[in-house]
């Protein structure tokens, strides 16, 4: 019997997640509330400063979650998360004011992670370069001009915008007609296991997840790196279309 021929995927795009991706959001976030909790006066309220900053986080994670489950605008989950950080019951325009103090000293502490730059250069003339986040065009389309890489991107999507949330097959399919590409075309290269990792592989796209902590263990269907100084050689490399793949 002849052997079974298989096809070589050929990757021609990377789509982009960019919090905690190629922006340090997180680190932003907590330097950012950090001085704004300063600036108000307000950190006395918890027992630590690292307390405070523990109860926003859980209270962007708890909103994020009702914006992605289309519950609330995303306005309106910025909004609520002021309004249950401080337990306090805020017009809309009370709310929208504290946030904007905040985001001041958050868009001051805003960086890219160090190897972002390194990888965008080695991979510019091979490959076409996108952004699927889980935001708003907005504010996204304003964070990557800020941080100075806007134009290595021919398309910006953004769930606020596109309707739909990763780690919707959907989102990730808009991403892949946005560049006219056949999703088997795509790498699609994020920080969160399953949101990222699980959403893009089951949409068929090559999922290169993003493990800058080490975390470990992650879901079946595509490759686990530590540092985007690993990407070139994964999306270089043949990768046997239909077979099966495993993070590693």
């Amino acid at each position: 019997m002849p052997p079974v021929c298989q096809s070589v995927r050929v990757i021609r795009a990377v789509v982009w997640d960019v919090d905690d991706t190629l922006f340090d959001y997180t680190s932003a976030d907590r330097e950012g509330m950090r001085a704004h909790l300063a600036a108000e006066g307000l950190l006395a309220r918890w027992e630590s400063a690292e307390a405070a900053l523990v109860r926003w986080r859980e209270v962007t994670d708890e909103q994020w979650a009702r914006f992605s489950a289309g519950e609330v605008s995303f306005e309106g989950q910025r909004l609520d998360r002021v309004r249950v950080f401080l337990d306090r019951e805020l017009t809309d325009d009370e709310a929208g004011a504290w946030f904007r103090r905040y985001r001041t000293h958050y868009e001051a502490a805003w960086t890219l992670f160090p190897d972002v730059l390194p990888a965008l250069d080695a991979l510019a003339a091979s490959h076409r370069h996108a952004v699927l986040s889980n935001s708003s065009l907005h504010v996204q389309d304003h964070k990557l001009r800020t941080l100075g890489v806007h134009d290595r991107f021919e398309a910006i999507l953004c769930a606020a915008e596109l309707g739909v949330s990763k780690p919707a097959a959907a989102a990730f399919l808009a991403a892949c007609e946005a560049l006219e590409l056949a999703p088997h075309q795509v790498a699609y290269v994020g920080d969160h296991p399953e949101i990222d990792g699980r959403g893009a592989a089951d949409a068929g796209l090559l999922s290169v997840w993003l493990d800058r902590q080490g975390a470990g263990s992650a879901p079946a269907g595509g490759h686990r790196i530590g540092s985007l100084a690993e990407l070139p050689a994964i999306l270089r490399a043949d990768t046997r279309f239909g077979a099966p793949s495993t993070f590693r």
